[in-house]
């Protein structure tokens, strides 16, 4: 789905989408936490799950971080120095994503291609293990199409996420000419960061389809999984092999 943090608590109706749970804290992580950091992360927290619910409520264009300060308790200042921007509210790139994704394209054991399609897999394992837990996975699958509808249509959110898309390519591009002892600015990894990044956008567009409610998660997982792999094997063999006489 969406490059994001998946959104915290979204009450819509009768249900809550605990979306932090798809990046949860393991208990030895919790446990290292000071009184101090555990504060700071419940406010952040607060934040997101407000300011989520307002805008699917409302639209993104419609609420101010004025108004998303005052349900909070909290100065607009408060808000800002958690998040840079309005639009980081809803969008985020987590470090420890950015650093699973270097990780992974960094891997001597692994091609980049491979690493990719691992990074991939995981991020769609999370959404998938979140929907096989809910007791209304029509709803589910709603709620998400909600978010990632608001995404798409909110030209802000727009360019927040295709600056976030370029902030993963950049590292990616980064990455792949240290491994290969060229240039960042050399043409063979900015194309090849690219077109690595380009399989992101093909998993969001296939979750989108095939999460219509009336498919279960499993069928969703193999069938976004599927279409990525037909990109990545596309990747592998290269342009050449595109639609020369199917």
């Amino acid at each position: 789905m969406i490059v994001s943090r998946w959104l915290s608590f979204v009450a819509m109706g009768s249900h809550t989408v605990d979306w932090s749970a798809l990046r949860a804290l393991d208990a030895d992580t919790r446990d290292a936490m000071g009184r101090r950091e555990r504060r700071k992360r419940a406010t952040r927290q607060m934040l997101i799950d407000t300011a989520t619910e307002m805008f699917l409520e409302r639209g993104f264009e419609a609420v101010t971080v004025a108004e998303i300060a005052e349900v909070c308790d909290v100065s607009p200042t408060t808000v800002f120095n958690y998040f840079p921007t309005k639009e980081a509210l809803v969008l985020d790139l987590p470090g420890d994503l950015l650093a699973a994704l270097r990780a992974a394209l960094a891997d001597p054991g692994t091609t980049p291609l491979e690493g990719m399609v691992q990074i991939l897999a995981g991020e769609l394992d999370n959404l998938t293990s979140w929907l096989e837990a809910q007791d209304d996975r029509a709803w589910a699958a709603e709620a998400v199409q909600r978010f990632e509808a608001m995404v798409h249509d909110t030209p802000a959110l727009q360019a927040h996420h295709r600056n976030m898309l370029q902030q993963m390519t950049a590292a990616a591009c980064d990455v792949l000419a240290n491994r290969a002892g060229l240039d960042p600015r050399d043409p063979e990894p900015q194309i090849a960061a690219a077109a690595l990044l380009g399989l992101w956008s093909v998993q969001v567009n296939s979750s989108r389809r095939y999460l219509d409610g009336r498919r279960s998660p499993a069928r969703v997982r193999d069938a976004v999984t599927t279409d990525v792999r037909r990109a990545a094997h596309l990747l592998e063999t290269g342009l050449a092999a595109f639609a020369v006489d199917a």
